[in-house]
């Protein structure tokens, strides 16, 4: 549990540094007034919490500060912590294996971290004790191909894939084949790398999902966006646009460790109200990690784990 934690506080430095920054170390022992108060307001709005969110937090905080004037900063913290994990109540996606295989289709525009995500993510239940298949299906991308090998090659990891244009519904299609024969619980399908806007790639999507019909009605199981935590509210329009299309069952959210905006996850969540799966915490391949919102809660905060 604690390790976890670490890797939550850890990936999560850039906002809790930006948050004490602004709020010139609040959460610390000393008693909070109005001033910190304003302080801890744009720190939440700075980090892209959201005008919800952020609201929330401060009425909870002010309305114990009316009851005790001795409220300490540590205190205000909790309180905090409390409100977010009220807000992203429901948010963490529960895996199960099904059908076997169990197909997940990542989807998300170029620079999302989708590719490399979907090793780390095979890498996962590798070393979970579960037997996995990536499809290189991003054959829109040339060079996508050549980067889910390697990666692949390195976590040692199995993979179908086929040459840079070629027809990436057939990948899928051989992929789940090949899963299906050597009896692997998952399948991981790297589709293109689309920009969301462009109906020929959405199109190519639909096509996967009705080819991997073909062998199983009821795949792809999961349809997971994968989005850039960085990007705070232009991500929830891009999964707006998705699930819209393509009917979203999950959310990973990336580059958590490379911005101080981490608040935005929030608000995706609270927007769309699909499932968070796992966050990206860092660059190595164990830093993909399933999202737990009383980890997320106390590290933003600066809280110790319980």
């Amino acid at each position: 549990m604690f390790s976890l934690f670490k890797k939550f506080k850890d990936g999560l430095t850039k906002t809790v540094s930006a948050i004490a920054a602004k709020t010139q170390g609040m959460f610390g022992g000393r008693k909070i007034d109005a001033a910190s108060l304003e302080a801890l307001e744009e720190a939440l709005y700075t980090a892209d919490f959201g005008v919800e969110t952020t609201t929330e937090i401060l009425a909870e905080i002010k309305a114990a500060y009316r009851q005790d004037a001795e409220l300490k900063g540590q205190q205000a913290a909790a309180i905090g912590a409390a409100v977010l994990r009220r807000v992203l109540e429901g948010a963490e996606g529960k895996l199960e294996l099904g059908a076997k295989p169990t197909v997940i289709c990542m989807i998300g525009v170029n620079g999302s971290g989708k590719t490399t995500t979907t090793a780390k993510l095979a890498y996962k239940f590798k070393n979970d004790g579960q037997s996995v298949i990536v499809a290189a299906c991003d054959t829109f991308r040339a060079a996508a191909v050549e980067q889910l090998k390697t990666w692949t090659d390195r976590l040692g990891v199995e993979i179908v894939a086929s040459h840079a244009g070629a027809d990436s519904a057939a990948v899928a299609y051989d992929a789940w084949q090949a899963a299906k024969a050597r009896g692997k619980d998952w399948l991981i399908v790297d589709t293109a790398g689309r920009l969301h806007t462009k109906g020929n790639l959405m199109e190519e999507l639909a096509k996967i999902r009705r080819v991997l019909q073909k062998n199983d009605p009821t795949a792809p199981q999961h349809r997971w966006l994968v989005v850039d935590g960085s990007l705070g509210a232009n991500s929830i329009e891009q999964a707006k646009v998705f699930h819209k299309s393509f009917g979203l069952t999950g959310l990973i959210v990336t580059k958590l460790d490379g911005t101080s905006r981490g608040g935005a996850l929030v608000g995706i969540y609270r927007q769309l109200k699909i499932p968070i799966y796992f966050i990206g915490l860092g660059e190595q391949a164990d830093d993909l990690q399933p999202f737990s919102a009383e980890n997320y809660a106390r590290a933003v905060f600066g809280l110790e784990a319980e």
